[in-house]
């Protein structure tokens, strides 16, 4: 996605912190993918140094998931302010490849000081030793459950959460207005969904275009009170009814033609769907304000609550966290870095700049009051989404997940289901 380069140069250390915050809109903690693109490569040579005081003479390296000049631009301007304050230093590098450079640092034992980790690879490298579970230095901050679930592996929180997103229905109102349709029909349980998806179907427009992965479809799990896995992510749960009756519900949306995959519709992703007109309604996270602002200013568009299941509601949420390396010898210095990032003011500014939700629960009003109604639906599901699966080893099993989901609805949920929990098993064990 693209984002302005018209932003000034010189900011208010306010909008600084904030910018240090900014997600990768089209990276894992925004429900995309596991890739993450940017330009550069570790610093090896600063990853670690003398003097690890908070109370100065450190050199940070700060390794980030983004490309965007304005961005690493005032990430760097944020990390300055802060060694003016600290008398320490950081260098904001970006990362070509996050997971790679991260695997050759830490074999190297040279990592980065302080660097973003995506929830679904925190018990990856918590379990290898990895990370600094700095957790409970940060005890005093009011993250939201949810989110300190998603960073929390062997019972210790190992990183703050930087902000969070999650899942929302995303209606093209033009086309619900055309339809004849009003506030009164925005769906709030899976019949009603039917029908307004049904009603906004014609020619060349899909009721609802939903992605072909279980970063979308695992949201019906979900509201069907079931899940991939169970709470702490040691057993398979796919194969229960409640799962089952997830995927059943989405395979008979795509049956009765009013809900579609993208490519079904000639699209990369559902937001592309209901920006080029092809789709009127889609789900997606609140990544999707960027996109449209950037590729689709036309368009029309508010956003609800998912509808709710048998079980009641369920989203799912994205999110990523600063970490910090194991082997620094910097820990210090760098936890004092991450922790001037937690105001409520720095996350609120984060909020209202970028789209992304504030990650502690005592910025939720001011967040609220800066953020059209029509948009506050995704902050709505704070209170009840699910985090992705992370235990180690189960990449292979999620992406050939992903893989049978897109056979729908010729594939029958329940050997869906069958099959993920055998693979699952395997890997975990139980």
């Amino acid at each position: 996605m693209t984002r302005s380069t018209h932003r000034p140069r010189i900011l208010t250390l306010g909008a600084l912190a904030a910018l240090s915050l900014v997600l990768t809109a089209c990276g894992g903690g925004q429900g995309f993918s596991e890739d993450e693109s940017g330009a550069g490569d570790v610093d090896e040579s600063s990853s670690s140094s003398d003097g690890g005081s908070a109370e100065g003479g450190a050199e940070l390296s700060v390794l980030v998931a983004t490309g965007d000049t304005e961005s690493l631009a005032a990430i760097q301007d944020l990390a300055d302010a802060w060694g003016e304050t600290s008398g320490n230093s950081a260098d904001v590098q970006p990362a070509s490849d996050m997971n790679q450079q991260l695997s050759q640092g830490f074999a190297a034992g040279n990592p980065p000081d302080v660097f973003w980790v995506d929830a679904s690879l925190l018990p990856t490298y918590a379990a290898a030793g990895n990370l600094y579970p700095y957790g409970e230095e940060m005890s005093d901050v009011d993250f939201y459950p949810a989110l300190v679930n998603s960073f929390t592996y062997d019972g210790q929180l190992y990183c703050a959460p930087k902000d969070f997103s999650n899942l929302g229905l995303v209606i093209n109102t033009d086309l619900w207005e055309a339809a004849g349709l009003t506030d009164d029909d925005i769906p709030t349980t899976w019949d009603e969904l039917q029908t307004v998806a049904t009603t906004l179907t014609t020619d060349g427009v899909t009721g609802l275009v939903i992605g072909d992965t279980r970063d979308r479809v695992g949201a019906f799990m979900v509201q069907a009170g079931g899940w991939i896995v169970n709470e702490d992510q040691t057993e398979m749960t796919i194969d229960t009814p409640e799962a089952i009756a997830g995927l059943t519900e989405v395979q008979e949306l795509l049956a009765s033609g009013a809900a579609a995959f993208p490519k079904a519709v000639d699209s990369g992703w559902g937001g592309e769907a209901i920006g080029t007109g092809k789709a009127a309604m889609t789900i997606e996270g609140n990544w999707f304000k960027s996109a449209a602002t950037a590729d689709y200013p036309d368009l029309n568009w508010r956003v609800a609550e998912l509808p709710e299941g048998p079980a009641g509601k369920g989203t799912l949420t994205f999110t990523q966290c600063w970490a910090i390396a194991e082997a620094s010898e910097n820990k210090e210095a760098a936890l004092d870095f991450i922790k001037s990032m937690y105001t409520p003011e720095i996350q609120v500014d984060l909020a209202n700049r970028f789209g992304v939700m504030p990650s502690i629960e005592s910025a939720r009003e001011d967040y609220i009051a800066g953020v059209p109604e029509t948009e506050q639906a995704w902050l709505a599901g704070a209170d009840y989404a699910q985090g992705p699966v992370s235990a180690v080893g189960m990449d292979p099993v999620m992406k050939e997940l992903d893989t049978l989901i897109q056979q729908l609805p010729g594939l029958a949920p329940a050997e869906i289901a069958t099959q993920t929990q055998e693979n699952g098993t395997a890997v975990l064990g139980n």
